[in-house]
């Protein structure tokens, strides 16, 4: 029998090993919410328990001497401080442990940013009325969002970057995603990317034929996931859409080949860290999420 000593330093190592199985980062699934006032509150996207990551899409407009404004299609007017109400939601999320992100662009709206300048009142404008700084005009409530998701689609392409150091500069803990098209590279977002501050890089694989699933064929979706496997950012998501409704240009991913085939090729990766999905009010519909958080 082991001596007392002898028992408490074998028994080192298993404590050792449960904390880092206790403390690793599980996969799980980000989801775009706010552009259909039929897709149901936030809180009932939280209450699913599907869901590790929320983006509230979007921050439209912002600089070139525009005063930002807010896009949540029809859950509130984002121009007349009527979305204030979704601050207890949001807590209600974060209370569950999800991470609450506000995401900046989208597919249309006018915003650029057009200077180093521009970049820095614009991390100051988020941080003072999203995140943890103050503000007597925080359109969405008191709640503190857990940081920023950049999903630029039209724009400049340029100072992205500069607006990810300044916001970092606040906290360090401040969670930064990036939603980049798949082509590679992107051609917004490659340099705010390559700055190593993005913890999540949740990459749109549809609407791009060239590395997209289609009918049948994984080949591309695949050699582009391994390419977007070399950027230095903390997880990958594969980004898809909920339903062949919710991408028009394709790449919808039915359930059962993405379980069957896809997961398996892509678990693997170092920096896998899940499935994104766009958006809530298709996987409302679809079913999407139920369907593949068990293969995650």
């Amino acid at each position: 029998m082991a001596s007392v000593k002898q028992a408490s330093l074998l028994f080192l190592p298993l404590l050792l090993i449960s904390s880092l199985i206790a403390t690793s980062s599980a996969a799980g699934i980000a989801v775009y919410w706010g552009q259909n006032g039929n897709e149901g509150s936030l809180a009932d996207a939280c209450n699913t328990g599907n869901y590790q990551f929320i983006n509230i899409g979007f921050l439209f407009v912002f600089d070139n001497g525009q005063t930002p404004k807010l896009n949540l299609a029809g859950h509130c007017d984002g121009t007349a401080s009527t979305c204030a109400g979704f601050s207890n939601d949001i807590k209600t999320c974060q209370s569950k442990g999800i991470k609450v992100l506000l995401s900046l662009g989208g597919g249309s709206g006018g915003y650029s940013l057009n200077s180093t300048d521009e970049a820095k009142q614009l991390a100051n404008y988020l941080w003072n009325n999203f995140l943890g700084g103050s503000s007597t005009s925080r359109p969405l409530g008191d709640a503190v969002l857990d940081g920023m998701d950049f999903d630029m689609e039209a724009g400049n392409g340029q100072h992205w970057e500069e607006l990810a150091r300044a916001l970092k500069a606040f906290n360090q803990n401040l969670i930064l995603s990036a939603a980049p098209q798949c082509p590679f590279p992107d051609a917004n977002l490659s340099n705010a990317i390559n700055t190593g501050l993005f913890d999540n890089v949740w990459v749109q694989f549809y609407n791009n034929p060239s590395c997209m699933y289609t009918s049948g064929n994984i080949n591309n979706l695949l050699s582009s996931w391994n390419q977007w496997n070399t950027v230095q950012a903390g997880q990958m998501f594969m980004g898809v859409p909920a339903s062949q409704a919710a991408a028009p240009s394709g790449g919808f991913i039915p359930a059962d080949v993405m379980i069957s085939q896809v997961l398996p090729a892509i678990k693997g990766s170092a920096k896998y860290g899940g499935v994104m999905i766009w958006d809530r009010f298709n996987d409302l519909q679809s079913k999407y999420s139920d369907a593949i958080k068990g293969s995650l």
